[in-house]
């Protein structure tokens, strides 16, 4: 059965302090979750830039990168299912990149794509493949696999129906590089989630799941309502569909990023409720 996980990325303002970020993952655990996914630039100190940008974008990092997480990590009893980091880290030194995956025991690490990149480019999609590929390798030869997760922008049309996705998809090894596929990033765009774990058959090795829809009750001001991130079983996402897919798929993990938007604007109490859904399907 797959390790049921958390993202880091969404434990942020609740992971400030050692002691803090001890009872979140007690509560993650008695929740019923077995692991947490770690991100390179929360377990280290981060820059102001990063800081700026995760607080824009709703979901802060906070001040939790001097912690010991290796120390942490053991003492909550969760696995970590893999880490989050950065192409251009693993270029520079795969070597440094291999050798923190050991130190949490885990031999997966995560390209969680591209800033400032032009996804509606074939020909610098391929180049990017062709980067994976080679980072890929480097990290095999020590013993740790790579995979890729998506947004929403690898889901733009390059020529024709296809998209920077598949493009990926295509040009990629099986042998050196692998998927994280983001279901509801993909539903955001407009794209099929199903049909994509589809396609991504076995090299799709773990999933990150997400509900979406909307909280607002009462008369609507307009008719067009803002959809966001939503507790597993509160949106319109088709999950019981998608987990039966993601099981037979065989993927080792189903890790839960929500992007703000949580019930009384809790990330625990978030889990908390969608850890409801994940009990009852995996």
């Amino acid at each position: 059965m797959p390790i049921k996980a958390v993202q880091q990325f969404m434990l942020g303002t609740v992971m400030n302090k050692e002691e803090q970020a001890l009872a979140t993952m007690a509560r993650m655990k008695k929740a019923g979750y077995d692991g947490i996914e770690l991100c390179g630039f929360m377990i280290h100190p981060s820059g102001l830039l990063v800081k700026m940008m995760t607080k824009a974008a709703g979901m802060p990092v906070g001040n939790g990168g001097k912690l010991d997480w290796p120390r942490l990590v053991k003492q909550s009893g969760l696995k970590v299912v893999s880490i989050h980091q950065d192409l251009g880290s693993i270029e520079r030194d795969p070597t440094a990149v291999a050798e923190e995956a050991k130190k949490f025991d885990t031999d997966k690490v995560v390209v969680t794509g591209m800033y400032r990149f032009p996804y509606g480019d074939a020909g610098e999609v391929k180049k990017l493949a062709g980067r994976l590929n080679k980072a890929g390798g480097a990290l095999k030869e020590a013993g740790i696999r790579l995979l890729y997760h998506n947004h929403n922008c690898e889901f733009l049309k390059v020529s024709g129906e296809k998209n920077a996705y598949r493009i990926l998809m295509e040009e990629t090894e099986t042998e050196l590089v692998n998927f994280e596929f983001d279901s509801y990033w993909c539903a955001e765009c407009g794209e099929n989630p199903l049909a994509v774990m589809e396609a991504l058959g076995g090299r799709m090795k773990l999933w990150h799941i997400n509900d979406r829809g909307t909280r607002q009750t009462g008369p609507c001001m307009t008719p067009i309502l803002k959809s966001d991130s939503m507790e597993l079983g509160y949106g319109s996402m088709p999950l019981t569909d998608l987990a039966k897919k993601a099981k037979d798929a065989g993927i080792e993990a189903v890790i839960l990023e929500s992007h703000r938007n949580w019930v009384d604007k809790s990330p625990v109490k978030s889990f908390e409720c969608s850890a409801k859904f994940l009990r009852e399907n995996f």
